[in-house]
């Protein structure tokens, strides 16, 4: 069994997203630190890019604070190698195929290894060309995490079938960004997947609140929190991480109210 999958093994799990370098890369490294004793079972981390068209204005503005602050994704793989001994749980990043590509498809891979991270999540790679780093992946046993959305379709069968890791269903049309409601049949969507797999599925975009936490954990194998979590940091700056931490360990006991 991969780290990745390791991650759902007989529970649901709680993932954080954050952005690398913001504020800072100190905090980003005591940021992972923090949300892992809280209780996250695997973390997602932003390689800070000037274009990142997935995201809304929250994670945007994070971006923009973290280059603004020097970070750099060399910056940043040295970041996540000073924590390597210390990470228990899964780490993978979330970026761009621009950014892998400028960066250097083997080189980054390699990266990953030394770092310690356990896989990648590319938003903007479409399906019918996730060759372009799928065999470096396998070279490198960095696992690419595919996504699925509420357009997908008759596609999901497609690409749940060469899934690996986890699959990243998103919740709602759109960018990043906390929603009041989720209103996409997201039962429906996993029901789909299940049908040719039995890899965990995980639901982002839009969840923010302990409420929706367990609704969408009551349907799916893991929830995925990211704006909500950029937004406290970009409130408290350099002091954040009590902060995270404190909405982590919160957001992590509402879903195991509903696992037990």
């Amino acid at each position: 069994m991969s780290r990745i999958k390791d991650a759902f093994d007989k529970k649901k799990a709680f993932i954080p997203f954050i952005t690398g370098g913001d504020p800072s890369l100190e905090v980003t490294k005591s940021l992972l630190l923090a949300m892992q004793d809280a209780g996250a079972d695997l973390i997602e981390v932003g390689i800070p890019f000037s274009d990142p068209i997935a995201e809304g204005p929250v994670i945007q503005e994070a971006d923009e604070r973290a280059l603004t602050g020097g970070c750099t994704t060399d910056k940043l793989f040295d970041a996540m190698k000073e924590i390597k001994e210390e990470m228990q749980i899964p780490r993978v990043f979330m970026t761009y195929i621009n950014a892998i590509y400028t960066y250097g498809v083997e080189r980054f891979m390699k990266r990953c290894v030394e770092c310690g991270m356990c896989g990648v999540i590319v938003p903007d790679m479409p399906y019918e060309e996730k060759e372009e780093l799928a065999g470096m992946c396998r070279k490198y046993g960095v696992e690419l995490v595919s996504l699925i959305a509420p357009t997908s379709h008759e596609r999901i069968a497609m690409i749940a079938k060469e899934a690996e890791g986890f699959l990243y269903c998103v919740s709602s049309l759109g960018v990043t960004g906390v929603r009041s409601k989720i209103t996409t049949d997201i039962g429906k969507m996993i029901g789909q997947v299940r049908k040719v797999t039995d890899i965990p599925c995980a639901v982002g975009f839009g969840i923010a609140t302990p409420e929706q936490a367990k609704e969408m954990a009551e349907i799916s194998d893991g929830v995925i929190v990211g704006s909500a979590i950029v937004k406290i940091i970009a409130e408290h700056g350099e002091e954040c991480v009590p902060y995270v931490e404190e909405y982590v360990r919160g957001m992590k006991e509402a879903i195991l109210s509903i696992s037990g």
